[in-house]
């Protein structure tokens, strides 16, 4: 067994004080969902260092105001925004079509947790298309751009979430069964490190590092916008789990992305899951935190992989 991957970070760690002394200069980076939260800390750290930063971002509007702000506040120039809805094939095509030269960073930020049943036009469930199939289009999109860079990153934002529910193969949809929305949101954010271990494997040749990640109970951004505030969730959030976890701000939020996607301390590292700046231990019940068994799983990333390509092929897009 690897030795478990650590730094000198930790859950008090901001993301500017991760990306201290790092030097991104010509690297070229995408963030999703990079117009509030966690996704504009993560650019602005990546801009800070130097790299070229597209926010993809489905309001363009917001976006060109946190590019805005990012450029006041670290002084780059090398700041744009690009149109991305997770939920529309058509946009993210267009979006990869669009995309010219070599990719060196690849961070699949946006999210959505505990909607309302909501359906694309193709029927998926709102939550795995958003958080897990947009981002596996986008992301096998972009996989010549990235063997193109050369030791490329793709960082995935996970949640401990995920410790409450595997991918339910037989009925991803909720079709055959009662809608439950955190059942949804557990399912997608499984699948998120599932991705991430089949995508290790799948592109190790290429050199590209693939790592999932739990930001942690973050104050203040959108993505709690259907419950409040994360310290509001319901009990049914996780059942069963130890509550006393504190909350961090949105800076200390991006600060596990960022190392994933910048830091030369975990060159090399792929097919990881990774907490408060260090690789997660085993999840043990009654401990709100650690990855589960389920969601590092191969043969289930292997599945989940193909059953990814055939929804995607049915609704119109050869596999590949």
């Amino acid at each position: 067994m690897t030795a478990r991957v650590t730094t000198p970070f930790d859950a008090r760690t901001t993301a500017a004080q991760v990306v201290a002394g790092v030097d991104l200069t010509g690297r070229r980076a995408i963030v999703t969902g990079a117009s509030s939260g966690i996704g504009v800390e993560t650019a602005r750290a990546l801009a800070t260092a130097g790299a070229e930063v597209t926010l993809a971002v489905r309001d363009v509007a917001a976006g060109e105001k946190a590019a805005a702000d990012i450029t006041a506040t670290t002084g780059g120039r090398r700041v744009r925004v690009a149109a991305l809805d997770l939920t529309d094939r058509a946009s993210i095509a267009a979006f990869v079509a669009a995309w010219a030269g070599p990719l060196d960073i690849l961070v699949a930020n946006a999210g959505v947790m505990a909607s309302p049943e909501t359906r694309t036009a193709e029927g998926w469930e709102l939550q795995f298309a958003t958080n897990h199939l947009g981002h596996f289009a986008l992301t096998t999109g972009l996989h010549p751009a990235l063997a193109a860079a050369g030791h490329a990153r793709v960082v995935v934002v996970s949640s401990v979430g995920h410790i409450n529910g595997e991918v339910l193969f037989e009925d991803v949809n909720f079709e055959h069964r009662p809608y439950d929305a955190w059942a949804a949101y557990s399912q997608s954010k499984t699948a998120n490190i599932l991705f991430a271990v089949e995508a290790a494997r799948r592109w190790a040749a290429d050199g590209i590092s693939v790592n999932a990640l739990n930001p942690g109970r973050i104050a203040g951004t959108n993505l709690a916008r259907y419950i409040g505030e994360p310290t509001n969730a319901p009990a049914s959030f996780e059942p069963g789990q130890s509550t006393g976890v504190s909350v961090k701000d949105i800076e200390q939020g991006a600060a596990t992305s960022v190392l994933l996607a910048a830091s030369p301390l975990v060159d090399g590292v792929t097919g990881k899951y990774f907490e408060d700046c260090q690789e997660a231990e085993p999840h043990e019940p009654g401990v709100r935190r650690g990855v589960a068994a389920h969601a590092l799983d191969p043969d289930k990333a292997a599945r989940l992989w193909r059953l990814s390509l055939d929804l995607l092929a049915a609704a119109g897009r050869p596999s590949s």
